[in-house]
C-alpha cells in the first residue's frame, strides 16, 4: 500500500466532535509521516480555530443545523445543503482523499455524503450512546462505524459497528502518578478533599448557579473546590476566586493535573467527558445537560449509572444536591465502589482501534 495517502476528515462545532477528530488524525500521522491530511469545518465554529492550532488544514463550509423551532434561520438550510455539497465535492475532487472521516457535526454530512457518491470509503466514528441524525444518516453508505457504547444496532447497521470506545487525551492514561503534582499545580491543600467542577470550556449556567449556591455548604464540607466555570460565565463568578478554598477558572489547560488533585468529580455528561471520566476513575456526579439533541447527555451518564459507575443528578433534581453529596463525601467504600465500576468501562486504547479500522479500509 503506498504510503502517500490523503485523508480527509470531517467533524465539528462542539469539542466533543473536533478532539477525536485531531486525535485520529495524530495517530494516523504517527503511522503514515508522508500523509497529507485535509479537514472540512463548518465556517464560524470552533473547529476552524481548533484544527489549525492543532497543525491541520481545514477547508469550511457554509452549513448549519435545522432549529427545532420555525424560525427564519431554517429557511436558508436548503440554500446552504446545496453550497456544502457543491463545495465539499470540490474539494474532494482537488484533493482526492483515499478514505474520509467523520466525527460528526454539521459539516461532515455533506462531505461524508459526497465522498461516498465519488467511491471514497468513509468511516464514521460515533461518540454518543444516542447518534446524532448526521451520523444516523450517514451510517447507511458508511463501510464501517466505531461507537463507544453498547446496544447500537437499533440505530445503526449491525455488520458495520465496532465498539472501539472514544479518542482522548494519552496524558491521562498516568494520572494516578500525578496526585501530588497535581495538588501542587493548583497550589491546594494536600490533607482536604477536593472537588473538581466542570461544565465544559463554554460553561453550565445551571451547575454554575449549583455552586455559588452551595458555596457556604462547602466550606461546612471543609472541602476544597476547583471551578472551571466556563468563558461564558467568567467574569460573573471570578469574584469567588478571593474565597479560601474556591478556585475560579475560565479554562483548564491541565486537564491531567486537575483530575490527579480531585476527589471527586462534578461534569456535564459529554461523550468525551465520559469517555475521559472512565479512565479517570474518579468517583463522579454527572449533571448533564438536558438542552442537547435527543436528551443524549442524560443518556450518556445513564448508561455509566446503570452499571454504578456514577451518580446521576438531573437539573431538575438539584436541590437534592446537598444530601447526594455529603452522603458520598461520608462514604469511603461507596466512593470506591464508584471508581472502580467506572474505571472498568474505560477503553483506553481506542484512538488505537479506531486507526486499526481506518488502516483495514486503506488497504482494501
Amino acid at each position: 500500500m503506498k504510503q502517500s495517502i490523503n485523508i480527509l476528515i470531517s467533524g465539528g462545532g462542539t469539542g466533543g466532535h473536533i478532539y477525536p477528530a485531531i486525535a485520529i488524525a495524530n495517530e494516523l500521522k504517527l503511522r503514515y509521516p508522508d500523509a497529507d491530511f485535509l479537514f472540512v469545518g463548518a465556517k464560524d465554529k470552533m473547529e476552524m480555530e481548533k484544527v489549525p492550532h492543532a497543525g491541520y488544514e481545514i477547508k469550511g463550509l457554509w452549513i448549519s443545523g435545522i432549529q427545532r423551532k420555525l424560525t427564519l434561520a431554517n429557511l436558508s438550510f436548503p440554500f446552504k445543503m446545496i453550497s456544502s455539497l457543491w463545495n465539499a465535492s470540490n474539494i474532494i475532487r482537488k484533493f482526492k482523499p483515499d478514505i474520509a472521516i467523520g466525527t460528526g457535526g454539521f459539516a461532515s454530512g455533506p462531505t461524508l455524503i459526497m465522498a461516498g457518491r465519488k467511491g471514497v470509503p468513509t468511516l464514521i466514528q460515533e461518540q454518543n450512546s444516542y447518534p446524532g441524525i448526521t451520523n444516523k444518516l450517514l451510517s447507511k453508505k458508511a463501510q464501517k462505524i466505531c461507537v463507544a457504547y453498547d446496544n447500537l444496532e437499533r440505530f445503526f447497521p449491525a455488520d458495520k459497528i465496532v465498539k472501539t470506545g472514544n479518542p482522548v487525551r494519552q496524558d491521562l492514561l498516568s494520572i494516578h502518578s500525578k496526585t501530588d503534582e497535581g495538588k501542587d499545580f493548583f497550589g491546594i491543600d494536600k490533607k482536604k478533599k477536593t472537588i473538581l467542577v466542570l461544565g465544559g470550556s463554554l460553561g453550565a449556567r445551571k451547575i454554575n448557579q449549583l455552586v455559588e449556591t452551595n458555596l457556604e455548604f462547602f466550606k461546612n464540607q471543609e472541602v476544597q473546590v476547583i471551578w472551571q466555570c466556563g468563558k461564558f460565565y467568567f467574569e460573573e463568578y471570578k469574584k469567588y476566586d478571593e474565597l479560601k478554598g474556591i478556585q475560579v477558572h475560565q479554562y483548564v489547560n491541565r486537564m491531567d493535573l486537575a483530575y490527579a488533585a480531585a476527589d471527586i468529580i462534578i461534569s456535564r455528561a459529554g461523550a468525551s467527558s465520559v469517555s475521559e471520566l472512565c479512565i479517570v476513575g474518579k468517583p463522579v456526579i454527572f449533571i448533564p445537560s438536558p438542552n442537547v439533541a435527543e436528551d443524549h447527555q442524560t443518556k450518556n451518564a445513564k448508561s455509566i449509572a446503570d452499571k454504578h459507575g456514577a451518580i446521576l443528578l438531573k437539573e431538575s433534581e438539584l436541590d437534592t444536591f446537598p444530601i447526594v453529596f455529603e452522603t458520598l463525601i461520608k462514604d469511603k467504600g461507596k466512593q470506591e465502589h464508584l471508581s472502580e465500576n467506572i474505571n472498568e468501562l474505560a477503553l483506553p486504547g481506542a484512538t488505537s482501534d479506531i486507526v486499526n479500522e481506518v488502516e483495514k479500509l486503506l488497504k482494501k
